[in-house]
């Protein structure tokens, strides 16, 4: 699930970031686009999560984070470089 919140945001920050912007508004759009979509699906497993074990559920805030990164960054990349190649290209 946290795979797939990856995608969702990379493909979100792909299409967040315009070309106009510098790099530092780049990476502050792409944490928080990030942020966003982690604590969501934070929230959803643990939901998910309630009849787990209390020691099994601490578990649910690490589990998937480096795929989540990932596949964010792969995905936004990917994204912004398809929507944008014209503009980057000139």
């Amino acid at each position: 699930m946290r795979a797939l919140a990856g995608v969702a945001a990379g493909i979100v920050a792909g299409i967040v970031i315009p070309p106009e912007f510098d790099q530092y508004t780049s990476i502050v759009t792409a944490i928080l686009v990030g942020m966003v979509f982690y604590f969501a699906s934070l929230a959803i497993g643990r939901r998910i999560a309630k009849n787990v074990p209390k020691d099994k559920r601490k578990k649910v805030a690490t589990e998937g984070i480096i795929p989540f990164i990932f596949l964010l960054l792969a995905c936004m990349i990917i994204v912004y470089t398809a929507l944008h190649q014209s503009s980057i290209v000139s």
